[in-house]
């Protein structure tokens, strides 16, 4: 098993995407990137730790590879946008990802000119591609959020706008 860690703006919407997938063994949300120790979530959205809201996924390359995983990362996040995604502004939100190795930065780098040159955006792209750093878990509350609060879920990623998004740029693909 590898760890993939992605930052796409709220975690909570970045898990769904990822899980119940052949060779995915667990998603864990949490935090990333930043210069306190232990961070918690009332400390991180004030934009001030430094650190992005992160997703850290366990997989089995063998059965769902890097460069797919990569290729559902980039169908979820606004690549162009470096003030945060939809509508979660703030740093803490913005757009990365954390390679785990080399392998994994090769990759991500391709994958990030691929998109670049894809013509897809009028925008540069954005997306930082960062050595990973410690790996903070989010409070247990945030763990499985879409599954817990199903309602509060449901309606806060109807209002964000990113499946508007996601549909105008990807749908048909």
């Amino acid at each position: 098993m590898q760890k993939a860690t992605f930052a796409g703006g709220c975690f909570w919407c970045m898990v769904t995407p990822f899980e119940e997938l052949p060779g995915i063994g667990g998603i864990v949300s949490g935090y990333s990137g930043g210069h306190v120790e232990n961070p918690t979530y009332e400390e991180v959205k004030t934009g001030t730790t430094g650190h992005y809201e992160v997703v850290e996924i366990t997989f089995d390359p063998q059965l769902f590879p890097y460069e797919r995983l990569l290729e559902l990362y980039w169908q979820q996040i606004d690549p162009t946008d470096d003030g945060g995604q939809f509508h979660d502004r703030g740093s803490q939100y913005r757009t990365a990802i954390f390679y785990h190795d080399e392998a994994q930065e090769k990759l991500a780098l391709e994958a990030k000119e691929k998109m670049a040159a894809s013509g897809k955006f009028q925008k540069p792209i954005v997306t930082e591609i960062l050595p990973a750093q410690i790996f903070y878990p989010a409070e247990e509350y945030h763990q499985g959020y879409h599954k817990k609060n199903k309602e509060d879920y449901k309606a806060d990623r109807a209002k964000s706008g990113r499946d508007e998004f996601i549909d105008q740029h990807w749908n048909g693909e």
